[in-house]
């Protein structure tokens, strides 16, 4: 019940981008091999991001 006001961490928000870009490059492979590299690399960009947040977290 406590999670209904439990607010997104940047970290969790994160995670769904990558998630949810991983989906759409995958999708977008069988059609458009070059937008789906396009796409996969700003998975990865975001991928740093959690990487870097996750040793923030870890040095607290």
């Amino acid at each position: 019940m406590m999670n209904w006001f439990k607010r997104e961490t940047k970290l969790d928000k994160l995670k769904k981008r990558y998630k949810f870009l991983m989906r759409k490059s995958y999708e977008i492979a069988l059609k458009d091999k070059e937008k789906s590299d396009y796409i996969h690399d700003k998975a990865e960009a975001v991928f740093e991001q959690i990487k870097s947040l996750r040793y923030q977290y870890a040095e607290k």
